[in-house]
């Protein structure tokens, strides 16, 4: 029962980082493009596959699987708007902007697959340089 708790805090302060984080570029970079939510969903690839890596069996640090489940699906999971995006992918496309569309779903998917394995080279190299000192 508590790993739903720590998983609803970690969805809930994910979720306020979003907030935070997507209202933050749009402020500065502006709306006509939801430059945001792709690097909040580039940022939380690269988060993700950072802990993953990280933290797996093999990996340099050892956590528990309740704050593995906390970072991962709580404040990864809260983070990451996959509904977003894709609600506002369809918005473009309604709205004839076909360029921009296209361009939010390939920097999208290619974006976050290069952060998802970006963030497991990282863990991996830490994990050898740590071995080696």
């Amino acid at each position: 029962m508590w790993n739903y708790f720590w998983i609803g805090l970690g969805s809930a302060l994910g979720g306020m980082a979003r907030y935070g984080f997507s209202g933050w570029v749009a402020a500065r970079a502006g709306a006509s493009f939801p430059l945001g939510t792709l690097l909040v969903n580039i940022s939380g690839s690269f988060l993700i596959g950072l802990i993953s890596t990280g933290s797996s069996p093999e990996g340099r640090f050892w956590l528990s699987p309740s704050t593995r489940d906390f970072l991962m699906l709580g404040i990864c999971g809260g983070y990451t708007t996959f509904s977003s995006f894709s609600l506002q992918t369809l918005n473009l496309l309604r709205d004839g902007q076909w360029y921009y569309a296209f361009l939010n779903a390939f920097g999208s998917l290619a974006g976050c697959l290069l952060a998802v394995w970006l963030g497991h080279l990282l863990a991996m190299g830490m994990d050898q340089y740590w071995k080696g000192h």
